[in-house]
């Protein structure tokens, strides 16, 4: 039986590139699949390209192809990234200027077009999951991204594309897209959709599957995770895979990782809605095939729902923070009253927040305060003190930042190593849309 093999060149937008250059180089691939969007990443990639009509793409885009290109062209494995994020288009137009860089002429470019649906949502009284209307977000709104699915991927690589950008697509579609091209399945094949979504599910997050984020020293331990290897797949026709790293690398695939990223961000295993189809994973076999590798196999879908995600980026403001360390003896308790301290004086000065937090970082920042009273129990040697607070100007934030740092020669002795910082906020929130709003288009381009 026909199988291929696909591999996963990065988990998020910032992820380390030498390991995709291990696959490219050893993997043996016939594809290899970049994702690099979040819900937040592309939202701030709109903002970019408010600033700049030719940026809102990844910023490692150029950084990436330049490292995997010649490996990937002298071998003939295709590239399929969402690094597009805000700007397909764009992103396309650097690929072909890196290609003709590297001496690659007649590399076939094809951007996908069509998710976003900003300016067909404006002032629409479209619900937000989140309560409240597009409509009432008014001059808030920053973007509106559609999740589509595998099928203009399919179809791109189908008429010859050597590397496919995308914008927001389904993050499991970017390797749909390759399975319903090679096998030619159908885009109403329900089994043989949710049992690619399986597959894509598993390899989108990259070093999550080879034991990064898995790993919990003295529980589960993983080896070698700096140099952690990302996974690959050899998948069959019928959907069912083998999923497994190059041969030396870091890391780890066995069904104890596997499981954790099948489960990762699923509501409802039996019913995983994506754009492409209902996937049900509650099915699926999972089972050791020797080291490091673990075969996957049944799975199955059902009709997709003709309702598309869209992610909406809004403004909500502005974040102003500042840190400072306090070490030593009563490192706690100094760290306290510099927090009392920030506190009182931008009540003193009328400050003005939406929100304000107060942490103590090595104590209380994640889980909140402990039990029973302030100095009770462990006190640490070394606390971080921060303030965040979100504003409604960068003025008022900015505010905050200074009060923290004043504090190095008006609050408790021996504070350290401020840092501020002055951020826009972007706000995250969600609607549905019928699938029919959205059209997805493929614009070409040729190094």
């Amino acid at each position: 039986m026909k199988t291929i093999r696909i591999g996963a060149g990065s988990g998020f937008s910032g992820d380390r590139i030498e390991p995709a250059v291990e696959l490219a180089e050893h993997g043996g691939l016939r594809y290899l699949v970049f994702e690099c969007l979040a819900e937040r990443t592309i939202a701030l990639a709109q903002l970019a390209r408010r600033r700049d009509p030719e940026g809102g793409y990844d910023t490692l885009l150029a950084a990436r192809m330049r490292a995997v290109l010649p490996a990937c062209r002298r071998q003939g494995i295709r590239i399929v990234t969402n690094m597009g994020a805000a700007n397909p288009l764009a992103a396309a137009r650097r690929v072909a200027e890196v290609a003709r860089s590297l001496g690659m002429p007649g590399l076939r470019i094809a951007a996908v077009t069509g998710d976003d649906v900003t300016d067909r949502l404006r002032g629409t009284d479209t619900a937000l999951d989140e309560g409240g209307t597009i409509a009432a977000l008014g001059n808030r709104l920053v973007s509106a991204n559609a999740y589509i699915g595998a099928g203009p991927i399919a179809r791109a690589l189908e008429a010859g594309a050597e590397v496919v950008v995308t914008g927001r697509v389904a993050d499991p579609a970017l390797f749909l897209g390759p399975l319903m091209h090679e096998f030619g399945w159908a885009e109403d094949d329900w089994p043989r959709l949710g049992r690619g979504t399986v597959v894509g599910h598993l390899l989108e997050c990259a070093g999550q599957v080879t034991g990064g984020y898995f790993a919990d020293p003295g529980f589960k331990d993983v080896p070698d995770l700096a140099r952690l290897g990302f996974p690959l797949a050899e998948v069959d026709g019928n959907g069912d895979a083998l999923i497994t790293k190059v041969p030396g690398t870091g890391g780890r695939v066995t069904p104890a990782t596997c499981k954790e990223q099948l489960l990762y961000e699923v509501h409802d295993p039996a019913r995983y809605l994506q754009p492409d189809v209902a996937a049900d994973f509650s099915g699926v076999r999972v089972e050791a095939a020797g080291e490091d590798a673990v075969r996957v196999s049944g799975g199955d879908g059902a009709a997709r729902t003709g309702l598309l995600k869209v992610s909406v980026g809004c403004h909500e403001g502005w974040f102003g923070e500042g840190q400072i360390s306090y070490a030593g003896p009563g490192a706690a308790a100094r760290g306290r009253l510099a927090l009392e301290i920030v506190r009182e004086r931008l009540r003193l000065i009328g400050h003005e927040a939406e929100e304000l937090r107060f942490d103590l970082i090595g104590m209380d920042a994640i889980l909140g305060p402990p039990g029973g009273a302030p100095g009770m129990g462990f006190e640490p040697r070394e606390v971080r003190a921060r303030v965040i607070g979100r504003c409604n100007s960068p003025e008022e934030a900015e505010r905050i930042a200074h009060e923290v740092d004043s504090l190095y020669l008006n609050g408790p002795a021996s504070g350290g190593g401020v840092v501020k910082s002055v951020r826009e906020v972007v706000g995250i929130r969600s609607c549905l849309v019928p699938e029919a709003m959205v059209s997805a288009g493929l614009t070409w381009m040729e190094a």
